[in-house]
C-alpha cells in the first residue's frame, strides 16, 4: 500500500508541502517535518535531462534524510524515455515514496522547452511520459500536478481523464490558468468540478496563504487534500497550526520559537547547500576557505528570511523591524545572522516588558 491510499483510507484530509523551485529543499523540508503536521513532503522540481546527463548538482538534490520520509520527488521533462530513465535514477539512488510530474510550472523557462504547463497542450505526449514512468517505477506511487489549463480554464475537464487512463494514483491541481501565471485568483469551484471528475485522490492548490484557509477550500472544493506553497514559507508551523485550528485549539505564535527555528534552519540550508556544492565543484572546494563556503551558501537562505520577517508572518510589532529586515537579507554567516536575531529578539521583550 503507498502513502496515498495510507491517508486515504484513514478518511482524512492528506496536507502536504508543494514542490517549490530553491525553496523546498532537504532542509527546508526537515524544519517542517520537525514541526509536524505535515502528511507529505514534495521536494523542489529536477530536470529529467539533467539527470540522465549524470548531472551531480541535480542529483545531489534529490538526496534528503530519513527524517523527511515519506517523500515524493517532483521531475519535469518532455521526452517519455528520458523522463522514465530519470525516474528510475532518482528511484535507485534515494527510494523516495513517489514520483511527481510537473505539468503545471507557468514559467516562460519551463514551457518554452515543452515541460511544465505546456504539456497539457500535448495529452499523447502526456500519456505517453505517464505510461514510460509507471513501468519503469512500478508499485512506487505516481503523481501529477497540473492547471485548470493553457489559456482554456476547462481544460482539465478532459486532461483528467487522460491521466487517470494512463496510470495516475492522484493528481494536484491548480485553480489558475498558465495564461494567468500568478495574478487573479484560484478557481477553487473548478477544483471543486475536477474532483467530481477524479476518479483518483485529488489536491487543491492555489490561495491556501493561511492555516484556517485549508479548511475553508476542502469544504469549498471536496478535494482528498491540499497542497501548500507560499503559505508554508517563512511559517513551517502552517500545517501543525492548521491542525490545531481544525481541533479548536488556540494557534501561539512564539518569537523565541520562531528565531530557535530559523537558526536551526540556516545551520542546515548550509550545510545541504555546502555538500550539494561540494558535488557539483569537487576541484574547486579545495582552494575555498570554510569562511567564503559560509559566505557562499549562507546568501542563498536570505530568500527565507524575506519570508520569515514579512508583517504577516510575525504577528507582533516590532520597533525598526524594516531596519532589521534590511540587515538580514545582508547576512553574510550564521554568527551574523545570530547576533541579528538576539538584537531583534531582545528589542521585541523590551517592548513588551
Amino acid at each position: 500500500m503507498n502513502w496515498i491510499h495510507t491517508i486515504v483510507q484513514e478518511k482524512r484530509p492528506i496536507l502536504a508541502l508543494s514542490p517549490m523551485a530553491d525553496m523546498t529543499d532537504s532542509a527546508f523540508c526537515q524544519v517542517v517535518r520537525k514541526i509536524g503536521g505535515v502528511d507529505i513532503v514534495f521536494r523542489e522540481m529536477v530536470s529529467s535531462e539533467a539527470i540522465i546527463r549524470e548531472n551531480q548538482k541535480t542529483l545531489g538534490m534529490t538526496d534528503f534524510v530519513e527524517a523527511e520520509r515519506p517523500i515524493v520527488q517532483q521531475i519535469f521533462g518532455a521526452d517519455p524515455d528520458t523522463m522514465a530513465r530519470a525516474s528510475a535514477i532518482v528511484m535507485e539512488h534515494t527510494n523516495p515514496e513517489g514520483i511527481d510530474i510537473n505539468m503545471g510550472c507557468p514559467v516562460y523557462k519551463i514551457t518554452s522547452n515543452f515541460n511544465g504547463c505546456a504539456l497539457m497542450k500535448d495529452p499523447v505526449l502526456a500519456t505517453n511520459i505517464v505510461r514510460a514512468i509507471k513501468k519503469e517505477i512500478g508499485k512506487t506511487s505516481l503523481s501529477v500536478k497540473i492547471r485548470l489549463g493553457w489559456s482554456d480554464p476547462d481544460d482539465f475537464k478532459t486532461f483528467i481523464p487522460v491521466l487517470e487512463k494512463a496510470g495516475v494514483d492522484l493528481i494536484t491541481i491548480h485553480g489558475r490558468t498558465k495564461a494567468q501565471g500568478y495574478t487573479g485568483v484560484s478557481d477553487w469551484e473548478r477544483i471543486r468540478q475536477a474532483k467530481e471528475i477524479a476518479t483518483v485522490p485529488l489536491l487543491a492548490n492555489g490561495d491556501i496563504h493561511e492555516p484556517w484557509q485549508v479548511w475553508k477550500c476542502l469544504e469549498k472544493t471536496k478535494a482528498d487534500g491540499v497542497l501548500i506553497a507560499r503559505g508554508a514559507l517563512g511559517n513551517p508551523w502552517f500545517f501543525r497550526q492548521s491542525k490545531q485550528i481544525k481541533q479548536g485549539k488556540q494557534v501561539k505564535f512564539l518569537l523565541a520559537e520562531r528565531i530557535s527555528v530559523i537558526l536551526e534552519h540556516a545551520r542546515l540550508h548550509v550545510e545541504n547547500q555546502t555538500k550539494i556544492k561540494a558535488m557539483s565543484e569537487k576541484n574547486k572546494m579545495s582552494s575555498i576557505t570554510a569562511e567564503e563556503l559560509e559566505k557562499n551558501t549562507i546568501t542563498t537562505f536570505r530568500k527565507h528570511l524575506s519570508w520569515y520577517f514579512k508583517s504577516s508572518r510575525l504577528h507582533i510589532e516590532i520597533p525598526n523591524i524594516k531596519e532589521f529586515r534590511a540587515r538580514l537579507v545582508r547576512v553574510q554567516s550564521i554568527e551574523e545572522l545570530e547576533n541579528i536575531l538576539v538584537e531583534l529578539e531582545n528589542t521585541a521583550f523590551c517592548l513588551s516588558s
